[in-house]
């Protein structure tokens, strides 16, 4: 009888223990390129994506939630890449297959085509169960999904998303959601008033290429965090940019992940081959839900080669798997973002 109670009461224990703590992991642009496409295309004419994430999905698989900017607009055939890029549908079914729980739909290709392409989008998204956060069908549609609710191991999480622009203009009805201080603190309001414990904002800003973050960044990540905006992730630069673990003047602390850099694409400068991928741990503790740690992990990616017809990510840290004749790139790649980030991250170390 004591041993059982005791097997009860360690049980018990182990769950609380899980429910006050939750993995996150966040990917950055998601990009389809012309090349990509072809790539992946069979010879009965569907898609395989299948050797894209296979190195680290149990990074993804591991995570309590995982989001990703979807780079790419779902906008039927025919397909293209840059500079008006429309995927297969199969590309957003393999995201959601390998364990992205949320997309991020507002990026400067969004309207690549068009309201229909918004609208398309959402379309394929919806009717495949896909969570998404920042594009909307109209209005209504944004009041009822803006800001985004996750429940994660028992935290309340709210995530928002927005761009700096589009490339092209928009339509008459589809929403997307841009970088507008009022919108942002409205929906601050919003989740704070939904119940959410951490607000998480997506945003796709900075200059592209460019290695450290602009003041505009910096400036819109001290309004964030001034609102109460407890994760910052960034995106659209295509290179890394560095984190930091910022501490407000209450003592709590913040993260800001100025740019992910490029999850996969078909880029070949040597610095846009490649991106991190953050994951973070939120703690429940005696004032609330906190920051535990922050760390990135580096991902090149490998293209077709001749001995594989396909793209893959590889980990920074399995070298022996990029393919003979990307091994000079990879190495530069590693080094270029290992040397930036160890300079310029505050409190984000490398996993």
């Amino acid at each position: 009888m004591i041993d059982c109670l005791a097997i009860l009461l360690i049980s018990f224990v182990q769950l609380i223990a899980a429910n006050n703590e939750a993995e996150l992991f966040f990917a950055g642009d998601a990009m389809q390129h012309g090349p990509q496409i072809k790539s992946a295309r069979q010879a009965d004419g569907s898609y395989d994506y299948s050797p894209y994430f296979s190195l680290i999905a149990d990074d993804i698989a591991k995570a309590d939630y995982a989001v990703v900017n979807l780079e790419c607009v779902l906008g039927g055939e025919p397909y293209s890449g840059y500079p008006s890029f429309s995927a297969p549908d199969a590309y957003a079914l393999h995201l959601r297959d390998c364990g992205f729980d949320l997309l991020q739909t507002t990026n400067n290709h969004c309207l690549d085509k068009g309201d229909r392409g918004v609208r398309r989008t959402l379309d394929v998204l919806r009717a495949n169960g896909i969570p998404r956060i920042g594009t909307y069908y109209d209005i209504a549609d944004r009041d009822t999904i803006a800001p985004y609710i996750a429940t994660v191991k028992g935290i309340k999480i709210a995530f928002i998303a927005y761009t700096y622009g589009t490339n092209t203009g928009g339509g008459r009805a589809s929403v997307v959601d841009r970088i507008d201080r009022a919108l942002m603190a409205a929906d601050i309001a919003k989740a704070k008033k939904m119940g959410a414990e951490v607000i998480c904002a997506l945003m796709h800003w900075g200059i592209e290429y460019q290695k450290l973050p602009s003041k505009q960044q910096r400036a819109d990540a001290q309004f964030l965090i001034d609102n109460g905006v407890d994760l910052i992730i960034g995106a659209h630069p295509h290179v890394v940019q560095p984190s930091e673990m910022v501490t407000d003047k209450n003592g709590k602390k913040h993260l800001v992940v100025y740019s992910l850099g490029n999850f996969i694409s078909n880029q070949n400068d040597v610095d846009s081959r490649g991106g991190s991928v953050v994951k973070v741990r939120l703690r429940r503790g005696a004032k609330g839900i906190e920051i535990a740690d922050a760390r990135y992990k580096l991902v090149f990616v490998d293209k077709p080669s001749p001995t594989a017809n396909y793209y893959q990510l590889i980990p920074c840290k399995e070298p022996e798997k990029v393919s003979a004749g990307q091994r000079l790139t990879f190495d530069t790649f590693t080094r270029n973002v290992r040397a930036l980030l160890e300079k310029h991250n505050i409190d984000v170390p490398e996993e």
